[in-house]
């Protein structure tokens, strides 16, 4: 499968700034993560339906992947964010949402 990481307007990668912003085994933990949906093993990790069309991965202690499949081929990681709490922040919630739907409009599609 083929990863697309967000990239805002002047080209920063908020998925890699975010995982090598971590701890060691934190590092380790987000990049299995990310060669597993390389490698269409996406049943190997943690992941729920968080709203609409989009799954949020779990991976060591409290730390949150969000994701499209776009279909069998494409997946896009849209945001990456420490979860402290059961319920996703509301800054973090806003965040993903509007990526989705702006990821949604580029590629004719309706995610959320």
């Amino acid at each position: 499968m083929k990863i697309h990481q967000y990239k805002t307007a002047g080209g920063k990668d908020v998925i890699d700034e975010y995982i090598l912003s971590l701890s060691h085994d934190e590092r380790r933990d987000g990049h299995s993560v990310i060669k597993a949906f390389e490698e269409n093993r996406i049943d190997e990790v943690r992941s729920k339906l968080w709203r609409g069309k989009i799954w949020e991965v779990y991976f060591y202690r409290d730390n949150r992947l969000f994701y499209v499949v776009v279909d069998n081929e494409d997946a896009y990681f849209i945001h990456a964010c420490r979860k402290q709490k059961n319920k996703t922040e509301k800054q973090d919630s806003k965040i993903v949402v509007q990526r989705a739907k702006d990821l949604g409009r580029e590629l004719l599609k309706k995610f959320i």
